[in-house]
């Protein structure tokens, strides 16, 4: 762990990181509102919901807060990004059990507020909110998936439903990303009125990362974890499809259905054709040498990385997965949004943007340039 990260961990007999000058101290003592924000994460593997959280914290940093990361485990790519200033508490293993601990961990430090990244980690706001009681600061919580599933059947839903109405109970606020999933979330969580609207923060290039192996020729992008949500094979179902067999597809993350799309690969005998290299320290560059790049999700909930393709002037292919598909191309000159299960409109779609006389968007600048800010305005209303 680099000089400017502090571990707290020392103090509970706990593997423990942070920088803090003297300077900065007498700036968050003196600061009414929330001076001290406790947010956390079961490890650092690369999901977008901790990527975010992790561009957020280094904003408050800089705005003069104390933050302090409580995890599971520092392990993964994301280690690198733990912004100078941070304090972690680690709790020793990389698990959603183990952050119920933090009712323990907030009496101890006494944060002025929580900030629950994703929705992940809403039953840790749960119980920290029912273990302390009055005691237990304001809790924020981003909306970081859809609300509404795909992959639920009807007893399932029904439950989660329920569940989502419990969060009214717990949660002071929630933010969500966009219009239009900030009143879906405020209808199905019963919390008009307290329900904020602030993009992700966006993704800054980093210098000196390393680029993964890339295919020789034109190749389709896809960029996330190798999970169940992702649905990675219907992407991979299509290439065979394409009408030109040299392009390739690159698809950037890790996860547990590797073994599984590896599987796929084999069948359908594409293993020259598609390549999975894990995650990359930084997609943007990856991003501007696609053809185009494809999210083809059951759910999500505002996916950053269309975003980020769009910033770099790559067109994007996306199933209508959350709401918010509509909000980011809000031109057909970005891309296409086709339906979840329609694979002849996947590979229409695709075709669409590999044809050589296809026109590349203009680079979109993405949302959320002052999003760390807009975040402690909300932050400094409920704790003042």
């Amino acid at each position: 762990m680099s000089a400017g990260k502090r571990s707290l961990a020392g103090q509970y007999g706990l593997e423990q990181g942070s920088h803090m000058g003297s300077q900065q101290l007498n700036a968050h003592t003196q600061r009414r509102g929330a001076s001290h924000i406790m947010t956390v994460a079961t490890d650092l593997k690369g999901g977008g919901v901790e990527r975010a959280a992790l561009r957020l914290a280094a904003g408050w940093i800089a705005a003069g807060r104390r933050v302090t990361l409580v995890a599971g485990s520092l392990d993964g790519p994301l280690a690198t990004e733990l912004p100078d200033g941070i304090e972690t508490l680690v709790l020793g293993r990389a698990s959603i059990r183990r952050l119920f601990e933090l009712p323990r961990i907030v009496r101890r430090l006494a944060p002025d507020l929580l900030f629950i990244p994703g929705n992940h980690y809403t039953s840790v706001a749960a119980w920290t909110r029912l273990r302390l009681g009055r005691r237990c600061p304001p809790i924020v919580g981003k909306v970081s998936n859809a609300p509404v599933r795909v992959d639920h059947g009807a007893l399932v839903a029904a439950g989660h439903r329920a569940w989502l109405d419990l969060h009214r109970r717990f949660l002071d606020r929630a933010v969500a990303m966009t219009d239009a999933t900030a009143r879906q979330s405020e209808e199905l969580m019963a919390m008009p009125g307290r329900v904020a609207v602030i993009p992700n923060p966006p993704a800054r290039a980093i210098a000196g990362a390393p680029l993964p192996p890339l295919p020789s020729g034109r190749f389709v992008l896809g960029v996330g974890r190798l999970v169940p949500q992702k649905r990675w094979d219907r992407l991979i179902a299509a290439l065979p499809r394409l009408s030109d067999p040299t392009v390739s597809l690159l698809i950037l993350g890790e996860g547990e259905r590797r073994a599984e799309l590896e599987a796929q690969l084999a069948a359908l005998g594409l293993q020259n054709r598609v390549f999975l290299p894990g995650n990359a320290a930084d997609p943007l560059p990856v991003m501007a040498r696609a053809e185009v790049m494809a999210l083809v999700s059951d759910f999500e909930g505002v996916p950053g990385v269309l975003h980020e393709a769009l910033s770099v002037g790559t067109p994007v292919v996306a199933t209508r997965s959350t709401l918010a598909i509509d909000e980011i191309l809000t031109d057909p000159a970005l891309g296409t949004a086709v339906p979840l299960d329609d694979p002849d409109a996947l590979v229409a779609a695709l075709e669409t943007w590999l044809r050589s006389d296809a026109i590349r968007p203009t680079a979109v600048p993405p949302p959320g340039t002052d999003s760390a800010v807009r975040y402690l305005q909300l932050f400094d209303q409920l704790v003042g």
